[in-house]
């Protein structure tokens, strides 16, 4: 396995901070995107201390393998997988941690989209909130992922069209983030990749702007990942850049 990744946040033309953060490493074959919210900088404070929390649990377990496991060992998954689980869940914990002895930091929380790529051919694919995983495969682009929003409950019980969903003034809601219980779920999906895989990461600044279709014709129009980030996020700042915008890209090659 070979991968090649690129990444790229951006403030957007809306926001006075980025709240976005993000993890890419194709040494470790792990990528992770955080979208923060909270006022008074506290969702930048959420997405960056997350995204070094796992950061630093996955290292740990690259040095030693024979790490403590906090919250046990899930034989279901490889074992970078559970480094990477876990990391979340200490993340999710410490911001949960962090509201009690800072007030100025209450309400603060991060969603999370993150994927691990083992040499087996398995890819774990975990996430919290509205930040998406896609992916590409001969051209057909998927959502691996299910935004654990407002709106998407309301189009899960054909409540609402999706043309609502992307302009109701409740899309921004979300259900689930990590910081705002200490027995928070994660949502984890095992799949198989495949030689010439493409995988997306990001942010609802992304996603929220430019529809599947879309992005779908850009990843497969542009081959050069530098490139493709690039166009997603002078697209996503063409069409207003109301939000931080953050992506990765990873592609399997030979």
């Amino acid at each position: 396995m070979k991968l090649i990744s690129n990444a790229q946040t951006d403030i957007g033309l809306q926001r006075a901070t980025n709240e976005d953060a993000f993890f890419a490493s194709d040494e470790y074959g792990t990528f992770v995107v955080a979208d923060g919210m909270g006022g008074h900088a506290a969702g930048e404070v959420a997405s960056n201390t997350s995204i070094q929390i796992i950061r630093n649990f996955i290292e740990r377990y690259q040095k030693d393998p024979g790490i403590t496991w906090p919250y046990g060992f899930d034989k279901r998954l490889k074992a970078e997988a559970n480094a990477l689980i876990t990391g979340i869940r200490i993340a999710n914990v410490s911001l949960y941690a962090m509201q009690s002895e800072k007030p100025e930091l209450q309400g603060m929380g991060t969603t999370i989209a993150a994927t691990q790529f083992s040499p087996d051919g398995t890819l774990t694919i975990a996430h919290v909130g509205d930040s998406r995983v896609y992916r590409l495969r001969e051209g057909e682009l998927i959502a691996m992922t299910r935004d654990h929003s407002w709106v998407n409950e309301q189009l899960a019980r054909n409540l609402i069209t999706e043309e609502e969903a992307r302009t109701h003034r409740f899309r921004n809601v979300i259900t689930r983030a990590l910081g705002y219980k200490t027995d928070m779920s994660i949502d984890v999906k095992v799949e198989r990749w495949q030689t010439g895989d493409t995988y997306l990461i990001c942010s609802d600044g992304l996603s929220g702007l430019i529809d599947d279709n879309k992005l779908c014709l850009m990843m497969r129009m542009n081959k050069d990942l530098k490139l493709c980030v690039k166009k997603f996020v002078d697209q996503a700042n063409a069409e207003g850049g109301s939000d931080n915008i953050t992506a990765i890209i990873i592609r399997v090659e030979d």
